[in-house]
């Protein structure tokens, strides 16, 4: 693993972005003790920045702090990923109508070229490289019709739902197959710059996952109580 202890740029945002980058790659995985003695070591840091850095990641819900045990990486609950995917259903329908207003001709081309590896059965059978032009995809949308304020707070949300639930589908709550249309009509949209339609789209995506989690939620208390 990369040293950072030599570098110039704040250290502790430094290890910041490190440990983000390890939890959406699940280098760190829901549930996990961070054992901070070993991850300072792997990183070639002291324990200050590190701890510095795990409190940054603690206020945004990234992580947790046990008293006494230490930090652990944030399980959330499917009811806790429902209330995260009702606000990404209104912020990123905001980004959708923003990107349509404001997108530029050669990010046009870019939007146009998401999701074209993607052709086959078998292409998304591979959930993890589905997983990846998914959260490139809405990323990209975050860059071109969300303000610093909204895409930070998305960026969080986002990196919550890919990286924190459905673990057997990569953080996907619906198969490609499903959504694949979907993004291709959102990508359409915004190419046409039409604000109202692409916010429509985008709200419409989540909303089918919203309503996928709410239904294993409900069917999860019919099994639990019979």
């Amino acid at each position: 693993m990369e040293k950072l202890g030599t570098k110039h740029r704040s250290l502790d945002n430094m290890i910041y972005d490190r440990l983000k980058a390890m939890i959406v790659e699940r280098k760190l995985s829901p549930g996990e003790k961070i054992y901070q003695d070993k991850l300072a070591d792997e990183l070639g840091v002291s324990r200050t920045p590190l701890v510095n850095a795990l409190k940054m990641l603690e206020r945004e819900k990234l992580i947790t702090a046990v008293p006494r045990r230490g930090f652990y990486v944030r399980i959330f609950s499917k009811q806790e990923m429902v209330h995260i995917f009702e606000l990404r259903e209104v912020l990123e329908g905001l980004a959708a109508r923003r990107a349509a207003v404001h997108i530029t001709n050669s990010q046009i081309e870019k939007l146009k070229r998401f999701f074209t590896g993607f052709t086959e059965p078998e292409d998304f059978a591979n959930f993890r490289n589905y997983r990846e032009e998914d959260r490139q995809f809405h990323n990209f949308l975050l860059d071109v019709g969300g303000e610093d304020m909204l895409s930070s707070i998305l960026e969080t949300y986002n990196i919550i739902t890919f990286a924190y639930q459905f673990l057997e589908q990569e953080g996907l709550v619906r198969p490609p197959a499903e959504t694949i249309q979907e993004h291709a009509a959102i990508i359409e949209a915004i190419c046409n710059r039409d604000p109202l339609i692409a916010e429509e789209l985008a709200r419409l995506h989540l909303k089918k996952s919203i309503e996928k989690v709410k239904r294993e939620i409900e069917e999860e208390g019919q099994d639990r109580y019979g």
